[in-house]
């Protein structure tokens, strides 16, 4: 692909893991407490964890349902917590001019204020590497949907077809190929054979951004 004008990221295990330091068994017994049970929505396979899976597949089960705040807040509680347990990707320090330097957003399954924290923690800053954040929203359907990223474009005025999604997930994937964007997989050995014939992949977050031409 030529050169993207904009970049759209996830955020954990992307750029930030947040997720291994995150307790979503724990999460999902509160959600239990609040709703009792619930018919499970069909999500994507991906590698991860049982109750990692479940807490966001959840959010998709009750987008439409006034009780979607309490859940997601019941959720955010945990990884709130893990903020400062969470580690920096491999590289992302190593691209972080690259970051400033073209127009960036991060589009995540987090909520926008978790997602913001952490990102600071980390000393990535709004204004800085990253322009503008979407995070899970009600209004916004989340990955695998498209509308998260389509939502990114918007705020970064560029076209999904001039942007490039890097992330970690086959949600993230499938988020950015039917929004029409150009997708890299990072690191390469999490996606299986089927994704890879649809996208591209890189071991670290420098070479993906080096191979969209990006960095020399």
């Amino acid at each position: 692909m030529a050169s993207p004008t904009a970049v759209l990221l996830d955020l954990d295990r992307t750029l930030i893991d947040l997720q291994s330091f995150t307790d979503y068994g724990a999460a999902l017994d509160d959600v239990r407490s609040l709703v009792g049970s619930w018919q499970d929505v069909q999500v994507p396979d991906t590698d991860w964890d049982r109750a990692t899976v479940a807490c966001m597949s959840v959010l998709h089960a009750f987008l439409d349902d006034p009780r979607w705040g309490d859940i997601s807040d019941a959720i955010a509680a945990h990884e709130r917590v893990a903020i400062a347990q969470s580690e920096l990707m491999p590289t992302v320090a190593d691209a972080r001019l690259t970051l400033a330097s073209i127009p960036t957003a991060v589009v995540t399954l987090l909520p926008a204020d978790v997602a913001i924290a952490v990102l600071d923690y980390h000393d990535l800053e709004i204004g800085r590497e990253i322009d503008f954040v979407v995070g899970r929203d009600p209004r916004v359907k989340p990955k695998p949907e498209p509308d998260g990223v389509l939502e990114a474009c918007r705020l970064l005025e560029v076209s999904p077809e001039d942007s490039v999604m890097i992330g970690d997930s086959t949600w993230d994937a499938q988020a950015a190929l039917a929004a029409g964007t150009a997708f890299v997989g990072v690191p390469a050995a999490g996606f299986d054979t089927a994704v890879r014939t649809q996208i591209g992949t890189a071991d670290t977050l420098v070479q993906a951004l080096t191979e969209v031409g990006l960095r020399e």
